[in-house]
């Protein structure tokens, strides 16, 4: 399989660290309308909800650590950590908070209104994850693990987003966690969203070749 290296310059460097940058923020806005849809929470949420609950371990805390042994297995598959990794873990959960501060979308109270909104905010972020999959700086923790296994089954990106959704979603039920008709959604939409625009974008997650940290910062320093 033919591998492409993106970041050989600090330019390059830097004008994808924005690009990702802008990406993940605009995930940031969708996962903050896929919360006002109120009509269920994203399969990961089940999954740490289920966790939380079986343990007595906050929520938070549950999700952090999920979030480490993932990071364990991105490595134990070859994915780098890189500066997408760290952006995601900076940008996305403040966009959030951002959303939230202004208050531009009311939770919507109709199912109609919230299944639209849901799956609005499920197209805004498969748009924000494509662009920033695509700068090869690295992803977030579950994202590495989604460019991982495309990787090493060959599946296209999105049959990987519905299993890996599928999977989590049916473990956090069966330890406790609660679904909703906004869950069901993002196992159904999230994969189908994802692979279409990477179609129509002529992408290819599997041949992206993603830089770590200490090769950035070894290009940022001059030293390569």
């Amino acid at each position: 399989m033919e591998h492409t290296e993106l970041n050989r310059t600090k330019t390059d460097i830097i004008k994808h660290s924005l690009i990702a940058a802008a990406a993940l923020f605009c995930c940031g806005i969708g996962i903050y309308f896929t919360i006002q849809a109120n009509i269920g929470v994203s399969p990961w949420d089940v999954f740490h909800q289920g966790i939380a609950g079986r343990t007595g371990m906050l929520y938070g805390n549950v999700s952090v650590i999920v979030g480490l042994l993932i990071v364990f297995v991105d490595l134990l598959l070859k994915e780098p950590v890189g500066i997408g990794m760290f952006l995601d873990a900076l940008i996305v959960g403040k966009a959030v908070d951002l959303c939230a501060w202004i208050g531009f979308l009311p939770v919507q109270h109709s199912l109609p209104l919230g299944i639209l909104c849901m799956l609005a905010g499920l197209t805004i972020m498969a748009c924000g994850m494509r662009a920033y999959m695509g700068c090869g700086l690295g992803c977030g923790p579950r994202d590495s693990l989604l460019v991982a296994l495309c990787k090493r089954t060959g599946l296209k990106i999105g049959i990987v987003t519905m299993i890996i959704y599928a999977v989590v979603t049916l473990a956090g039920w069966l330890l406790g966690g609660q679904i909703g008709i906004g869950t069901i959604l993002s196992v159904a939409y999230v994969g189908p969203a994802l692979q279409t625009i990477c179609k129509l974008t002529h992408f290819d997650a599997a041949k992206i070749t993603h830089q770590d940290l200490l090769e950035s910062l070894r290009i940022l320093a001059g030293k390569k």
